[in-house]
C-alpha cells in the first residue's frame, strides 16, 4: 500500500483536544513525511453545555458525535479522543482503530492552599466533573463538600483561582500535556482514586470501511496500553458504563505477560462501594475485564446500578 498523501483530523476546539490532535499529527508526519496532515476544529455539544453535569445531559458521547459526523460526510479521515470519553458501545460504521501509549493515568489534586485532600478542613469545597471521583472522595472524606465542575481545563482552573473551590480534581495527563504540571499539588494513587477506564490514553476513531487508514495508523498503536484498555473497557461494557455510573477500572501489566485489573462501582454519595480484582494472561484481556465486572455484579453492584437507573435524574 502506498503512503497517504493527505489526512484530516477532526478534533474538539479546546486547548487540550488541540494538543492531542497535534500530537497525532506530528506522529503521522514522522511516519509519512510527504503527507499533508491538517486539523478540522469543531465545537461539540459537550463543550457547549456547561451548566449541567454530563450525567444529566447525555454523557461523554456528547464529545464524540459531531466529530463522527465529519467522518461520515468525508470532511475528516480520523478523529482523536481522550479514550475515557469514547463510549464503549461504538457501532457501525465507526471503529476505534488505534490506542496510543498511555500517559499518567492518575487523578491529580490542584489547589492554591492545600497539598492533599486529607489537609482540607471540614466543609471545604472540592470540584470535579466525575461521579467516579466524587463517590471515592465522599467515601474517604465525608466532611468535604463535593460540587460539580464543568468547562475546559483553563475554565476549571479559573474557577479555582477565583476561590469558588478549595481544591479541584483533574486528570494528571491533561495538566502535564499542557505544561501545567506545576499546578499539581499531589497525585492520587489508584488506591486513593481508581482511574476511569482508558484514562491517560488517546484513541483514534475512523470509519470501519477505511482499511487504508487502519493500516496507516497501526504504527501509532501501543500494544500494552491497548491490552489494558481492552480489559478496562470490558468492565464498562458489561456494566453499561456511562457518566451516570460511578465506575472505575484500571489495568496494569507486570512485564511477564500477566495483566491485572482493579475495578469498582459506587453510589454517588460514596456510602456503597463494591470492589473487585482479577488477573490472567495478557491475551485474555477482555475476559479478565469481564470477570472483574461479573464479580462486581455478584458482590452488590447490581443493586447500585438498579438504583441509579431508577433515579429521577437518570437519562
Amino acid at each position: 500500500m502506498t503512503d497517504p498523501k493527505r489526512l484530516i483530523i477532526a478534533t474538539r476546539a479546546s486547548r487540550l483536544a488541540l494538543w492531542q490532535a497535534e500530537h497525532v499529527r506530528d506522529r503521522l508526519r514522522q511516519h509519512y513525511p510527504d503527507c499533508s496532515v491538517e486539523l478540522l476544529t469543531m465545537t461539540t455539544r459537550g463543550d457547549q453545555i456547561l451548566d449541567r453535569t454530563l450525567s444529566k445531559v447525555g454523557g461523554k458521547g456528547l464529545f464524540v458525535k459531531e466529530l463522527e459526523t465529519a467522518l461520515l460526510d468525508g470532511r475528516a479521515d480520523l478523529a482523536v479522543h481522550s479514550l475515557k470519553d469514547v463510549p464503549v458501545d461504538l457501532h457501525e460504521p465507526f471503529e476505534l482503530t488505534c490506542i496510543m501509549s498511555r500517559a499518567d493515568p492518575r487523578d491529580a489534586l490542584v489547589s492554591n492552599d492545600w497539598s492533599s485532600l486529607a489537609e482540607l478542613p471540614n466543609g471545604a469545597i472540592v470540584g470535579t466533573s466525575s461521579l467516579r471521583r466524587e463517590s471515592q472522595i465522599r467515601a474517604r472524606f465525608p466532611h468535604l463538600v463535593v460540587k460539580p465542575l464543568r468547562g475546559n481545563l483553563d475554565t476549571r482552573l479559573g474557577k479555582l483561582d477565583r476561590g469558588e473551590y478549595a481544591a479541584i480534581i483533574l486528570a494528571a495527563a491533561g495538566l502535564e500535556r499542557l505544561g501545567l504540571a506545576a499546578r499539581i499539588r499531589g497525585y492520587l494513587s489508584p488506591a486513593e482514586s481508581l482511574p476511569a477506564a482508558g484514562q491517560g490514553a488517546l484513541g483514534i476513531e475512523i470509519r470501519a470501511d477505511r482499511a487504508d487508514l487502519r493500516q496507516w495508523l497501526a504504527p501509532l498503536s501501543c500494544a500494552d496500553t491497548t491490552a489494558c484498555s481492552v480489559a478496562e473497557r470490558a468492565v464498562s461494557r458489561v456494566l453499561g458504563g456511562s457518566c451516570q455510573v460511578p465506575l472505575a477500572a484500571f489495568a496494569q501489566l507486570d512485564g511477564a505477560g500477566q495483566l491485572s485489573i482493579d475495578a469498582l462501582v459506587a453510589s454517588p454519595d460514596g456510602v456503597d462501594i463494591v470492589r473487585a480484582s482479577d488477573a490472567g494472561p495478557v491475551a485474555e484481556a477482555a475476559q479478565i475485564g469481564e470477570r472483574a465486572a461479573q464479580a462486581l455484579l455478584d458482590r452488590g453492584a447490581r443493586a447500585i446500578l438498579a438504583r441509579l437507573i431508577d433515579a429521577p435524574d437518570a437519562s
